[in-house]
């Protein structure tokens, strides 16, 4: 039995892609029809889902809808400070990569894991990212697999990630060739920094911009700030301005939408996907 075809994208859509946890609340397969119906080429998977739905049953699926997997999230919490712990997060790690390349995608997203419990050591912490990435470096390579650390917001230093600008990110990254590590630009962790536009082009030049991520950042933030990430158009950024300087760095490839916000969630997913099309035409392009 022949298979329909998926719509193509619109050419203002090509390199779009919607993250799965911006409309957690759909299940894959209908996850996979919506973004067909609307015309989006890419999606960005999370570990947790696709290993309920199944990892070859969810690499199937989106294959045979044509999809393109833009990143896998995630991998990382390399900080911890016992032998055991930072054994285990290793081994998490090569299974996550595993599952990027069974998927497809080239690009496993960090987030690097924030300070150990009654630690305040920032620069050891980061010091333990580093000593995971030249582990698993080689093992992603050979796997077809990029590492993409994402700076998170300063806010979420001490329990998330103690990677917290992009030029940190890229001091990381710069230890490892720029196809092996790089990093992730993700709009609602980034805005706020004055020095981001050299960082930017510091990136592209380097080669190291493995991912772009879009979200927008609202006040007032919600209690338990990690499911604050507003819908685009919402809040204080500006998409544009991201859109042009990533591209003037160089950067070519997809741009993915990813938001963790509970209204969103509570609504009926398809109409919020529709949305986060429109309002990626109306504020992004």
């Amino acid at each position: 039995m022949n298979q329909a075809t998926p719509p193509a994208a619109a050419d203002d859509l090509a390199g779009f892609s919607i993250n799965q946890m911006t409309v957690r609340q759909l299940t894959l397969p209908e996850l996979v029809k919506g973004l067909t119906e609307q015309g989006v080429p890419g999606v960005g998977l999370w570990r947790e889902p696709v290993a309920t739905y199944g990892l070859t049953a969810t690499a199937r699926l989106v294959r045979d809808a044509g999809l393109t997997v833009t990143s896998l999230c995630r991998g990382g919490f390399f900080t911890a400070e016992h032998p055991a712990e930072r054994a285990a997060a290793l081994d998490d790690n090569r299974a996550a990569i595993d599952e990027a390349a069974a998927l497809g995608t080239d690009t496993l997203v960090l987030v690097s894991g924030g300070l150990p419990p009654g630690s305040r050591d920032l620069f050891g912490a980061r010091e333990r990212i580093a000593d995971a990435l030249a582990e698993l470096a080689p093992y992603a390579a050979e796997r077809g697999v990029r590492l993409a650390i994402e700076p998170l917001h300063p806010m979420y230093a001490a329990d998330r990630c103690v990677v917290s600008t992009l030029a940190q990110a890229l001091d990381l990254a710069g230890r490892f060739p720029a196809e092996r590590v790089g990093v992730v630009i993700d709009t609602y962790h980034l805005w706020w920094d004055d020095q981001l536009a050299a960082g930017i082009a510091r990136a592209g030049a380097e080669g190291r911009i493995h991912c772009f991520q879009l979200a927008d950042w609202t006040t007032p933030l919600p209690e338990g700030v990690l499911n604050g990430r507003g819908q685009l158009g919402d809040g204080a950024v500006d998409f544009r301005w991201f859109d042009r300087a990533v591209r003037a760095a160089g950067y070519s490839g997809p741009v993915e939408v990813e938001l963790f916000n509970e209204g969103l969630w509570a609504r009926e997913g398809l109409g919020v996907l529709a949305e986060t099309v429109a309002r990626y035409r109306a504020h992004a392009r």
